[in-house]
């Protein structure tokens, strides 16, 4: 009887110790895929797209591929849910998915998402729901990560068309207003529709619409500054005032702010060309927080959020200046970036230039965004390409 005992006593320390074997072994398992996982995800994969044939420069430690080409006219770029990189392309009223599954660095193929709109533009995600800026409406799509599929949902209000400023752009903040940014018909005028020259707001459903702030020429693109939560924007000024006035903006949009077009330019200066009565039309006007040089078109700006990036640029700037087309000395045609401190920038230098050669433009970039590695992607509406920037 006890030689019984003791076997099973011996048993079930045999069986204790393979169950803490066989749990030791799972745990080292799973922190070995986990290492990996992290390792993958904080060494993004340099890519292996080809350089630009563009002799671009960019700081010392950094290097830009191209992450996709033969797009068309790409514009707005936007991640979705599942962190698949679209792009819009309003010639061609499409939008895109650039697939790169294994996170190599280059679209392995793409997908036409959307291919109906009207001068299709502005792009944005919210509560797993695309929603579509066209010249003439907001539309909201019902979005499958899995297929990549937008299946129209509905038409949320109606934006008034026109053919001057007519690339209409849209940004949520965390609370889900949606901002809708809708520019002149014009170079300067009195507007008819109140929706012009304007920044609107409305949820998520399209309900209520209505201005949140005026004097808005064309704040081109829109984002949130994620310390403040403040919507800020960049801003062109009125055409045909010389080479060097008036100068490009970049603006922090506030609740029923005036910001001065169709009167007004620049620090509050009154356009004596267009304002012939007596008086100061721009002492209750907002003045930009930044003068950007004349005729630099300023496009898509993002707050950098990049472990690629020095942390003393963490929360600054990087602005796309379009590029000019109405200057006897072309400008524009680069990346910058912005020093913010607080409400106000402190200094600008170029981070990615080399696009204007000897006069010509020979791209012309429009939005950035930054993916969960920290790699920035850059549309170019003049080459058809997007590029990824990456600390090599």
């Amino acid at each position: 009887m006890k030689k019984i005992y003791w076997l099973f006593i011996i048993m079930g320390i045999l069986a204790i110790g393979v169950i803490f074997l066989t749990i030791r072994k799972n745990n080292s398992i799973t922190t070995s895929q986990n290492s990996q996982q992290q390792s993958t995800t904080s060494s993004p994969q340099i890519s292996t797209g080809p350089i630009p044939d563009i002799p671009l420069n960019l700081p010392s430690g950094y290097v830009i591929h191209i992450f996709a080409s033969g797009l068309g006219n790409p514009r707005v770029l936007t991640f979705s849910p599942g962190g698949v990189l679209l792009v819009s392309d309003p010639i061609n009223n499409t939008v895109t998915a650039l697939l790169d599954p294994n996170h190599t660095g280059v679209a392995q193929s793409t997908k036409v998402v959307i291919d109906q709109g009207n001068h299709l533009h502005g792009l944005a995600f919210y509560n797993n729901q695309l929603f579509v800026a066209n010249v003439d409406n907001l539309t909201r799509y019902n979005w499958d990560e899995n297929t990549l599929t937008a299946t129209f949902d509905k038409v949320l209000f109606s934006l008034p068309e026109n053919n001057d400023h007519n690339n209409r752009t849209l940004t949520f903040d965390s609370k889900g207003i949606m901002y809708i940014s809708v520019g002149s018909t014009c170079n300067v005028c009195i507007e008819n529709n109140p929706l012009d020259a304007t920044v609107s707001t409305s949820d998520a459903n399209g309900s209520l619409p209505q201005v949140f702030a005026t004097g808005l020429r064309n704040a081109a693109f829109t984002t949130i500054n994620p310390i403040s939560g403040e919507l800020w924007a960049t801003g062109m000024g009125r055409d045909y005032l010389g080479d060097n006035l008036p100068p490009d903006e970049i603006n922090i949009i506030k609740k029923g702010g005036n910001y001065g077009w169709p009167y007004c330019y620049g620090d509050k200066i009154v356009d004596r060309t267009f304002y012939t009565a007596s008086g100061d039309p721009c002492t209750n006007t907002i003045a930009p927080i930044y003068e950007i040089k004349a005729h630099s078109a300023p496009l898509g700006l993002v707050f950098i959020n990049s472990p690629q990036f020095p942390t003393e640029w963490q929360n600054d700037l990087l602005v796309a200046y379009h590029g000019s087309w109405n200057r006897t000395v072309p400008d524009g045609y680069k990346v910058v970036h912005m020093k913010v401190q607080g409400n106000t920038i402190s200094s600008v230098d170029d981070f990615l230039s080399g696009f204007l050669q000897n006069g010509v433009g020979l791209g012309r970039p429009v939005d950035l965004i930054f993916d969960s590695l920290g790699n920035l992607y850059i549309s170019d509406d003049k080459t058809g390409n997007v590029y990824i920037v990456q600390k090599s």
